[in-house]
């Protein structure tokens, strides 16, 4: 425990996204970082830019709908809006040391779309 509070990191993280600044990103990112998804087993930084950062071409918007942290991590629920495509809802565990991302889990979810509400 590092007594960094994710909750405004996390956001950042994904301004990031949105915003299309690698800088912000590789900025809010830990050296040693590491990104696992149903896709990607504890990926390394270097390996997580070159395979998921492209995505953000495609984003035109997150919308967090819900943080739960306890101490320095978090689970995010949140709705994705693509440029093109149908919008759909992803978890991600976050890890926060030192104020930088350690550690991203990818949760991935359904569209949305056609989806009521959940909140």
């Amino acid at each position: 425990m590092s007594g960094s509070h994710p909750g405004p990191i996390i956001q950042s993280y994904f301004v990031a996204y949105e915003s299309k600044s690698r800088a912000a990103l590789e900025a809010l990112l830990s050296e040693d970082f590491l990104f696992s998804s149903p896709r990607d087993d504890r990926i390394d930084r270097e390996t997580y830019f070159s395979r998921c950062w492209p995505f953000n071409e495609q984003v035109l918007r997150f919308r967090i709908e819900k943080i739960f942290e306890r101490e320095n991590e978090a689970f995010v629920l949140y709705e994705c809006e693509p440029k093109t495509g149908a919008k759909f809802r992803n978890t991600e565990f976050f890890r926060v040391e030192n104020g930088k991302v350690k550690e991203v889990v990818v949760y991935f979810g359904r569209t949305t779309s056609d989806a009521k509400s959940e909140s």
